[in-house]
């Protein structure tokens, strides 16, 4: 994980937004075509965060030599977001057909975020929460894809997460068994609107 809070760059160029509204229209149409070619005729968990909304708060939040992770990145709009702003970014997703099309809409936009398929979930942990539902929700099984990643999950800045809801909690425990000192979480949804943003276990934003 970096050391340090180095100072925040200046503000996005139009040419960088201009981009970044080109890539956030083509995840959509993306997005579109799996609901109609998908979903409608099996259940799949990925649904699409506001991509404004998060891009908003991944500009609040950038400053050089961060390490930006996804879980459960998709179709990788995020995760190729948080790259053209200058973060390192990673993001881990269980369906291997939804990393290849995030690989692909990564070199169409000059993106050098990188994608494993795998699951966000370290080997080795289980879920034990203090009322005893050890459930995974929608997360799923999966080997973990953090060797293929070459970080655990302690060597990442900022983590983001869109949870469906009832997910959260395991977000957060996960942070605290594996997360790095001063990692901040991202989340997203959950039944609540905006991107929080979380800080060793607290709320910050």
């Amino acid at each position: 994980m970096s050391a340090g809070a180095p100072p925040r760059p200046a503000g996005v160029d139009a040419e960088l937004r201009a981009r970044i509204s080109a890539l956030s229209e083509e995840g959509w149409e993306i997005w579109r075509r799996f609901d109609t070619e998908v979903r409608q005729n099996e259940w799949h968990p990925f649904v699409p965060a506001d991509y404004e909304v998060v891009l908003d708060a991944l500009i609040e939040l950038r400053a050089p030599g961060l390490r930006f992770l996804e879980w459960g990145s998709a179709t990788g709009v995020i995760t190729i977001m948080a790259d053209l702003l200058g973060f390192e970014a990673y993001g881990l997703e269980l369906d291997g057909e939804l990393v290849d099309v995030a690989r692909g809409l990564a070199e169409r936009y000059g993106s050098s975020a990188k994608f494993v398929a795998g699951s966000f979930i370290p080997s080795g942990y289980r879920y034990r929460p203090k009322g005893g539902d050890g459930r995974i929700g929608t997360i799923g099984d999966g080997a973990s894809g953090y060797p293929a990643l070459g970080h655990p999950l302690e060597d990442f800045d900022l983590v983001f997460g869109y949870p469906w809801h009832g997910e959260e909690p395991l977000m957060h425990d996960l942070m605290r068994a594996y997360g790095g000192r001063g990692a901040r979480l991202l989340l997203h949804g959950g039944g609540t609107a905006g991107v929080r943003v979380f800080r060793d276990g607290k709320q910050v934003v």
